[in-house]
């Protein structure tokens, strides 16, 4: 065999051993951060079960927390993403009939605030990062509602990744796994009083995906680990926004039409924001006003 054949094949052979190793690794990283435990105690907290906890419960997955955006109306789960490439994530089936059934109370609020389930291992794509910043009260009136709604039964497949997203994951471009970036040493506050003030308008903006999308400084553009085909966030900082009346800015949230007519895309949820009730939408405005303005991108 010629030397230069011989070189060819030292050389594939060496890409071949390369890609195989490289497959190697995004496979057990990617495996290790699915099969992370956090040692996490689920640690109870007062809850009531009466009408006006439920409702108030209702009222804050729905309103603010946007559980039923994932997981369906009807909290039975569904498919949110099935890539081709980069896997199949489920939002899982929270009602009596599905993944909560067996857990307390207390494993229900560890697993909102700190994205952690029953066996240690991390939820995938739960926003805890923002759920962590909810009060007693109000996790635990969530915790509430989400005993006394009907049991659904329906199959879901398993959250599973394919090659793009364990390189992604991998990589820590694709955030997937929620316990890896909730600040478990917090302390939430016991109850946070409703107000129209700036204050409880960041709260409601905290624990209700608005920073989670449009980023911390709430300059919006794309939305971390989300396919690359989803909608960037908007810049809702002043910079963006000054120029809007308070009622503007309220029909955008309420019934998703921009001030020109044009409709806002239904990824940003406002099917859901339109159920505040208006010292929340007040709350939530005056913060908005609040921040510093920022060019669109910087997050």
């Amino acid at each position: 065999m010629p030397r230069w054949m011989r070189w060819i094949g030292y050389a594939a052979g060496t890409v071949v051993l390369l890609a195989g190793a490289g497959a190697g690794y995004v496979y057990a990283a990617s495996n290790s951060k699915a099969d992370k435990r956090y040692d996490i105690p689920a640690t109870p907290i007062a809850i009531s079960h009466d009408s006006a906890t439920i409702a108030r419960g209702q009222h804050f997955a729905t309103a603010i927390g946007k559980c039923v955006d994932c997981h369906g109306e009807d909290l039975g789960g569904k498919v949110m993403v099935d890539d081709p490439a980069l896997g199949v994530v489920v939002a899982p089936n929270l009602t009596p009939g599905g993944l909560l059934a067996g857990d307390s109370d207390a494993e229900v609020v560890r697993t909102i605030r700190h994205g952690v389930k029953r066996d240690g291992r991390s939820a995938a794509i739960m926003p805890s990062e923002e759920y962590q910043h909810f009060s007693d009260e109000d996790v635990g009136a969530i915790v509430a509602y989400l005993r006394s709604v009907p049991a659904v039964t329906r199959t879901l497949p398993a959250t599973q990744l394919r090659p793009v997203g364990r390189a992604l994951v991998a990589a820590n471009v694709l955030p997937l796994y929620t316990a890896e970036l909730v600040d478990h040493s917090a302390t939430p506050p016991a109850r946070v009083l409703p107000d129209s003030t700036i204050e409880y308008g960041k709260y409601l903006a905290s624990t209700g995906g608005c920073i989670g999308c449009h980023g911390p400084g709430l300059s919006g553009g794309p939305i971390p680990g989300m396919p690359p085909d989803t909608p960037p966030a908007a810049n809702i900082t002043p910079e963006a926004t000054g120029r809007l009346s308070d009622a503007e800015l309220e029909r955008m949230l309420r019934e998703g039409t921009r001030p020109d007519g044009s409709t806002i895309n239904p990824m940003m949820p406002w099917r859901y924001t339109a159920l505040m009730t208006d010292l929340e939408m007040r709350a939530t405005i005056k913060y908005l006003r609040s921040v510093p303005g920022k060019p669109y991108g910087n997050r």
